[in-house]
């Protein structure tokens, strides 16, 4: 207890967050913005003046770190780091099964090729119980993991023991954070944020690549939001409105390498009765494995010519595998 009791007081005595010039803004690259988050006590949204954002998630990020501080803090042998990150694999799958609970039942545990994970999202809880499910049953093996930047900034200080559990986690901006930001266009703040969203966009392609050539694994939700449904409304699947390409264009910048033989996971989150947006603790979530795409079928099906611009269905019938583990109401 005096071990928690001490974590949680680092936790609210938390420095003020450090802010980027506008001159730095302009002027860092990406990698380097990255590092002053993870290491120098930055906050990018703060700089940006969407510090609501940020707060947002101070709660969550407050029970996580302490979750992950308790767990390496409390278990050895520290002085032998690969059988103690393999003991806080160990302990922390254990709490994660007690607070949230997650069956995931069929999911592939190894294999030499890379895996794409792709996910309904749901709520926030479903992201603990793929986390724990990685950590259980994929043990070493790398996974990547796309983060939403207010998300982000809230792990960000224990980026490099959430890596020595095998997960990587990087920044992304999505289109939701991206409009709730409100940035003016045509100011500095705007081409400053504009230029990040993409070049953290380029990054997280550029591991991906790098995680499929390795055997590892990304998990992503298509949606790129927190959404109750799989299809966003009736008209998307019904094909009357546009799909986010979310797999499609993760499927061209991957298989653009003929070395990269990576497969596609539909993955179906249902989660408990009556779930709301946040984590859910306690209530147990189901991990369903729909119909695997592998990259011979992909490549087959849906690249019609040799250096496609976008692949027409992918998105649609990835999806579709998706709600067809779940019940009706989940679908649209």
């Amino acid at each position: 207890m005096r071990g928690i009791f001490c974590v949680i007081i680092m936790i609210v005595m938390t420095k003020k967050k450090n802010i980027f010039t506008k001159k730095e803004l302009a002027e860092l690259p990406a990698e380097e913005i990255i590092d002053k988050i993870q290491h120098e006590n930055y906050s990018l949204l703060n700089s940006l003046g969407a510090e609501n954002l940020r707060k947002e998630m101070v709660p969550v990020g407050k029970a996580c770190n302490a979750a992950i501080n308790y767990v390496f803090g409390t278990t050895g042998p520290k002085h032998d780091m690969a059988k103690h990150s393999k003991a806080a694999r160990k302990k922390l799958v254990k709490i994660l099964s007690k607070i949230t609970p997650g069956s995931y039942t069929g999911m592939p545990k190894d294999s030499e090729k890379g895996l794409v994970i792709g996910f309904n999202h749901p709520s926030l809880g479903e992201i603990a119980r793929i986390l724990a499910m990685k950590i259980d049953i994929m043990g070493d093996k790398p996974m990547y993991f796309p983060v939403n930047l207010p998300w982000y900034e809230a792990l960000a200080p224990n980026f490099d023991r959430i890596k020595r559990l095998g997960i990587v986690i990087t920044p992304t901006i999505t289109p939701a954070t991206w409009k709730k930001m409100g940035l003016k266009e045509g100011t500095k703040l705007y081409e400053a944020g504009n230029r990040l969203k993409h070049d953290f966009r380029n990054i997280y392609t550029n591991l991906s690549h790098d995680a499929m050539k390795n055997g590892g694994v990304i998990s992503v939700a298509p949606s790129a939001t927190r959404q109750a449904t799989v299809f966003k409304n009736e008209e998307v699947y019904k094909k009357e409105e546009p799909i986010i390409p979310t797999m499609s264009m993760l499927a061209l910048k991957l298989y653009s390498d003929p070395e990269i033989k990576c497969d596609f996971l539909p993955m179906a989150v249902l989660p408990p009765k009556g779930y709301k947006r946040g984590l859910n603790f306690r209530k147990k979530y189901r991990l369903i494995p729909g119909d695997i795409m592998t990259a011979e079928e992909i490549r087959k099906k849906y690249f019609k010519t040799k250096n496609p611009e976008r692949l027409d269905g992918f998105d649609w019938d990835f999806h579709k595998r998706i709600a067809d583990k779940l019940p009706k109401e989940f679908w649209y």
